[in-house]
């Protein structure tokens, strides 16, 4: 009979007495590796089998090319494989490539290592966190953003202990967040202790190539936004919350936590800020005694609509967010006839529309004023400003924003004809200047438009694998026709 290798309570468990497997691991020959041994209190807390046969696959192969198209890593795969083959040995070693999550996206080597890679999983697709497979390079790696070494029996699980792999996180200089791990595996009892600096000088490059992208980023933005940056105290602020450019001066290189568009934010100082969206960055402008409400509206794409009112999220039913969107389309106000034709046709009836106005106001409180209807407070919505970047031209900011058409459900008069002009307007300037990543972000949001797949294969180079299921689509959509 089998063993059991997982404790009533794994984190008492005491390695030393445990079964015959986790004895080898506890004795005198892992005693200076204590990582060692708390990676495995992880594996046994999080319920992995020693006897278990292979990792569990993770993405559907039809699928790994537009996971790793969408990951921050794809454009330097190229420079990392060449960087991994020249410290590599390419005869017996498997070169590795996950993401932040412990899924493999990339792995090459000699045939015979790539067979007995495909037995255990690790192949693309397959996840190898430590609470999927137990100990091992990656999910070391992972887990302690730090560089791992596992060898053999230090494996948890038993069909691993051929093994042996180095394994160096990846951080993303722009969040601080581990975003992938590089990793040489090999069916050997131990890898030359020099793999380990090799692998993570490869992650370091890595993220040195991402800090030059994030710096152009950057000093784009400064270009495009500094003139927002003066007066009173303000920051402007990247999505992931670095402060790139702020009065006083001084705050430059610090970081915030970013709430959505409209919401509050606590500034160096310990002040409040409110967070105002400029498409690719937010401006934080210190709220004063007297500030406005701030009202921001989320109307576009399938999810519930929703309202944020100082920051404080209020679910919409679709009669408040077409009243709401039609008022922030018309900041002077509306006469409650006006509201009617605007919303229901010429077969409303403004008695309707105070009843909506009365429950609304229940809602928001006295900021939907009467007589003329209007929003009295600081109005933001995400459809006014994707209108806004593409009348400045700024259609790759425009698209980031743009989850979907303005209330696809709505049948109101005046919200399909501004769903149809957005909608026309963010197409007519992404088949004239989209360039391709603008167009594969809003292939993701209108998947069966044929004239935005056409054009993506056409400016997609040959090798990049968007190019593929950009084609896929695009003949899926012909023959549908």
């Amino acid at each position: 009979m089998r063993s059991s290798h997982v404790c009533d309570n794994p984190a008492d468990c005491d390695l030393r007495t445990a079964a015959p497997h986790e004895a080898a691991v506890a004795g005198p020959a892992r005693a200076d590796r204590p990582m060692i041994r708390e990676s495995w209190r992880r594996s046994l807390e999080a319920g992995v089998d020693p006897e278990m046969s292979a990792a569990p696959q993770a993405i559907d192969a039809a699928r790994v090319a537009d996971v790793r198209a969408a990951h921050p890593l794809d454009r330097h795969l190229p420079r990392l494989r060449d960087t991994l083959r020249r410290v590599a040995d390419a005869t017996t070693q498997l070169m590795v490539i996950t993401d932040g999550d412990a899924r493999v996206l990339w792995s090459e080597g000699p045939s015979d290592v790539r067979r007995r890679a495909d037995a255990v999983g690790l192949i693309e697709g397959f996840r190898w966190s430590e609470e999927a497979i137990g100990t091992n390079g990656i999910g070391m790696a992972l887990s302690t953003r730090a560089p791992a070494y596992v060898q053999a029996t230090d494996h948890l699980v038993r069909v691993l202990q051929p093994w042996s792999c180095a394994g160096a996180p990846v951080v993303d200089p722009d969040t601080g967040e581990v975003i992938g791990c590089v990793d040489i595996s090999a069916t050997v009892d131990a890898l030359h202790p020099a793999v380990v600096a090799l692998v993570e000088a490869a992650a370091r490059l890595a993220e040195a190539w991402l800090t030059v992208e994030m710096n152009h980023r950057d000093e784009c933005l400064r270009a495009r936004y500094h003139r927002h940056v003066r007066g009173d105290t303000r920051a402007l602020v990247t999505t992931t919350g670095r402060i790139l450019a702020a009065e006083p001066d001084g705050w430059r290189g610090g970081r915030v936590v970013v709430p959505e568009a409209g919401g509050r934010v606590a500034l160096p100082d310990g002040r409040t800020a409110v967070a105002e969206t400029l498409g690719q960055a937010y401006l934080l402008r210190a709220a004063g005694s007297d500030e406005r409400c701030s009202l921001t509206l989320r109307l576009l794409g399938d999810e519930q609509p929703c309202a944020l009112l100082d920051g404080r999220r209020i679910p919409l039913s679709l009669r408040h967010a077409e009243l709401l969107a039609v008022l922030a389309l018309h900041p002077s106000g509306l006469t409650c006839e006006q509201s009617s034709l605007h919303l229901y046709g010429d077969e409303g009836n403004p008695v309707t529309v105070r009843a909506e106005i009365h429950r609304l106001r229940g809602q928001l409180g006295n900021i939907v004023r009467a007589k003329p209807y209007r929003l009295d407070c600081e109005v933001e919505a995400d459809f006014l400003t994707v209108r806004r970047l593409l009348a400045a031209g700024d259609v790759a900011s425009a698209v980031r924003l743009y989850p979907g058409p303005l209330l696809p459900r709505s049948d109101s008069p005046a919200v399909q004809a501004e769903r149809d002009e957005l909608t026309a307007q963010l197409r007519r300037q992404l088949l004239y200047r989209g360039d391709a990543d603008a167009l594969w972000c809003y292939a993701q949001v209108a998947d069966d438009d044929l004239e935005i797949l056409t054009k993506l294969v056409a400016v997609l180079p040959p090798g990049d694998p968007r190019r593929v299921s950009a084609q896929l689509r695009r003949d899926r959509v012909l023959r549908d026709d």
